[in-house]
């Protein structure tokens, strides 16, 4: 699998530590995202180090007429409670108590989807989790060749894009998982791999 590297992807993998850059924008009274482009550099070398290591697996478990389809992408998941050690790697360990300190939520499950070329997608939706946790932070730290990630109001409407890739931090809190869904449509265009590192938190 073929990633179009930059410069700064290549270097070795640090993040800001301070999130200096980072911009907090409201999507309405209740819900926001934050938005960090480039928070981790060396993003390049993460991507392939997680290809390297993850067993990612095509669920099949969307319904469509009466039977089950495959997933349009691949996908790993990591818990702490599987692996009380910590986390894949040191580094995202260390990104996960970063935000775990900066947004004050517990985050201990790491979720990987791996999107292969424009016609792998994920259809519009909001976090599973909103069911238990009043109001979950998600946060999307995105590695390889930038996808487009679209939000909008909860059954319709105009929706916001944000183009995600090479080391952007993306973080949706408040009432967003319950108010707002959000997607990564397919593509016609020709568009290299890109994989999102998702955290999540089981309890407030």
């Amino acid at each position: 699998m073929f990633v179009q590297g930059s410069l700064f992807g290549l270097c070795d993998p640090d993040v800001d530590r301070a999130f200096a850059e980072t911009r907090r924008v409201p999507l309405d009274d209740a819900s926001w995202i934050e938005y960090t482009p480039g928070w981790l550099a060396g993003s390049d070398g993460v991507f392939d180090d997680m290809l390297d290591r993850l067993e990612l697996r095509q669920r099949r478990n969307i319904p469509m007429y009466d039977s089950l389809v495959d997933e349009p992408r691949l996908t790993a998941m990591w818990h702490e409670f599987d692996y009380p050690d910590g986390g894949p790697t040191p580094l995202l360990d260390e990104i996960r108590q970063l935000l775990t300190k900066r947004h004050h939520r517990p985050f201990d499950s790491i979720g990987f989807n791996l999107y292969r070329d424009g016609a792998d997608s994920v259809a519009w939706h909001g976090d599973r989790h909103r069911q238990y946790v009043t109001d979950p932070v998600v946060a999307i730290l995105s590695v390889g060749a930038p996808r487009p990630l679209r939000l909008r109001p909860r059954g319709g409407g105009a929706s916001l894009s944000w183009d995600l890739g090479a080391g952007d931090l993306f973080v949706m809190g408040g009432a967003c998982q319950h108010d707002w869904e959000h997607c990564v449509p397919k593509l016609r265009r020709s568009v290299g791999p890109r994989m999102s590192i998702t955290f999540r938190h089981d309890t407030r």
